[in-house]
């Protein structure tokens, strides 16, 4: 049986495994077409090039190919067709007074924490390493301003999340599977070691889903490139 959607996007995207996290986490079935950014086949899902696209096969029963774009968009689809389990919270959960306090982590960890991560410390990093050619006291002096960034940007989500097990506290959420490929990568470079021991604990609670190994071939935890 064909499976009713089609993921377009590689593994070793960030967005694209937080939206494979939550497909696997509550049993939808897919294909995935593993593309870097900007290819031709990432064209064809998403006007911009960017990852994901997921591909809706079906409507109703009647054949239709729809193209959702944008990581946000993707999600809310997900959560309507397979409410359970839940990846929201509830008003009071994880210490949260309001259940939008959610929504401001998963933004925070989207347009602030991606490039604060990957582009900062993550890529330089890792290209830097790929290369051989400078010292570890080398790269560290070139991204010494993006680590330092990183530090605040810990220290900020440590601050909104609970005090202990997920990011909002007894169970995963929509923030737990924005923020664990960020930090998955991050676990693979030297600059780990500014984790403090609540992100630790942390991302070793996530690391028990199910989903995670599920999705973990071809992304920077097992050593992958984008290419």
């Amino acid at each position: 049986m064909t499976a009713p959607y089609t993921i377009i996007g590689t593994p070793f995207s960030t967005f694209t495994r937080t939206i494979s996290l939550g497909m696997q986490h509550k049993g939808l079935k897919y294909n995935q077409i593993a593309t870097p950014p900007l290819t031709e086949k990432a064209f064809e899902g998403h006007p911009f090039g960017y990852l994901p696209t997921l591909i809706i096969h079906e409507i109703d029963g009647k054949r239709v190919d729809l193209k959702l774009r944008e990581s946000h968009a993707i999600l809310r689809y997900i959560d309507r067709v397979a409410p359970e389990p839940k990846l929201h919270i509830t008003s009071g959960e994880g210490g949260a007074l309001v259940e939008e306090k959610m929504w401001e982590f998963v933004s925070f960890v989207a347009f602030f924490g991606f490039p604060t991560v990957e582009y900062g410390v993550v890529k330089p990093r890792v290209g830097a390493t790929d290369e051989g050619k400078l010292s570890d006291a080398e790269v560290r002096e070139q991204i010494k301003e993006g680590v330092a960034k990183l530090r605040s940007f810990l220290a900020l989500l440590e601050s909104l999340m609970a005090p202990e097990g997920f990011a909002f506290g007894a169970r995963p959420t929509w923030a737990d599977f924005f923020l664990y490929p960020l930090l998955a990568d991050l676990r693979m470079i030297p600059e780990w070691e500014i984790a403090s021991p609540r992100i630790i604990s942390w991302i070793e609670k996530v690391d028990e889903i199910p989903a995670v190994e599920a999705t973990r071939a071809g992304t920077l935890s097992v050593g992958a490139r984008p290419w």
